[in-house]
């Protein structure tokens, strides 16, 4: 038979595996705690009717345990999901400790008020970039750093070797196996065509933008000599037959001129003849009218 007061007075005086204790007080590391607190009331292992809530993969659960289940520990605690929402799973809470102490709900509710907050601050952190720190094993370091060293050793023996080859060939020591003079020029020919190279590719050249242009002006040029030639010949033509339209035209306009003149002479002719007017004049006085003739 279990007895919660046996129990605490075991735990809490001779030894608990879960108690923690600091400087700043005393605390409990067993997951089902509600306060995290090692006392009586929040106690997990001395209470036999005990309710708390824990979280498993982002989904809150409200574990509850009563003495009926004392005699079965794979059935000790029973376990009811609660919903993203905080006002219904507050709801729910009620519902299923609705007999229970008030100060285990009030607890219980204040753990899950805790748990919320901690998630929301969780996705607000999962949102934000921040920089990762990779640590660098020191035996690497020290790896590398020997590579590089050795790397560069033998960069510069390559290249005493290649000195000390060129001198022996430049002394005679080899006779006529290697051929120092077309060495040499292969040698001296390579650099100039690295420079001739180096010289392409940094010189600057001025190249004209309006070739096409001017050698379609060029031509036009051309033919417009050949058009004026052509048209000073024409106009030549076309001045011998304008010469002869014009005589034409002058004798055909000295006609029409003098008949011009005479329909003009014509009229003053005829206005040279006098004319007679008839002028009637009435007085009140006379009974008769007197005609004037002018």
């Amino acid at each position: 038979m279990q007895h919660d007061e046996v129990i605490w007075q075991v735990i809490r005086h001779n030894h608990c595996s879960f108690m923690a204790k600091i400087e700043t007080g005393i605390f409990c590391r067993n997951p089902y705690n509600v306060t995290g607190t090692c006392n009586r009331s929040s106690c997990p292992l001395a209470n036999s009717r005990y309710a708390t809530i824990r979280e498993h993969e982002g989904v809150f659960y409200l574990y509850m345990k009563t003495i009926e289940r004392a005699h079965m520990p794979k059935k000790l605690w029973e376990r009811v999901k609660l919903p993203r929402n905080y006002e219904k799973a507050l709801e729910i809470i009620d519902k299923h400790l609705i007999y229970w102490p008030k100060l285990l709900v009030h607890k219980t509710k204040q753990r899950l008020t805790k748990m919320t907050q901690m998630r929301i601050r969780m996705r607000k952190l999962a949102l934000k970039t921040r920089e990762k720190i990779m640590t660098v094993p020191t035996k690497e370091k020290k790896r590398e750093a020997r590579r590089e060293e050795k790397a560069e050793k033998a960069a510069q023996l390559d290249n005493v070797i290649e000195k000390e080859l060129v001198e022996r060939l430049e002394q005679g020591l080899y006779g006529d196996l290697y051929p120092i003079q077309k060495y040499k020029e292969l040698l001296s020919k390579e650099a100039e065509m690295n420079e001739m190279e180096e010289e392409e590719e940094y010189a600057t050249e001025y190249v004209e933008g309006y070739e096409e242009l001017e050698e379609e002006e060029d031509m036009e040029d051309f033919g417009g000599r050949a058009m004026i030639n052509e048209d000073a010949d024409m106009d030549d033509d076309d001045d011998e037959e304008d010469d002869e339209e014009t005589v034409y035209i002058d004798r055909k306009r000295d006609r029409k001129s003098s008949a011009r003149k005479l329909e003009k002479e014509e009229p003053n002719s005829k206005s040279k003849k006098k004319v007679r007017v008839h002028v009637e004049v009435e007085h009140e006085d006379a009974p008769e009218r007197q005609r004037a003739v002018l």
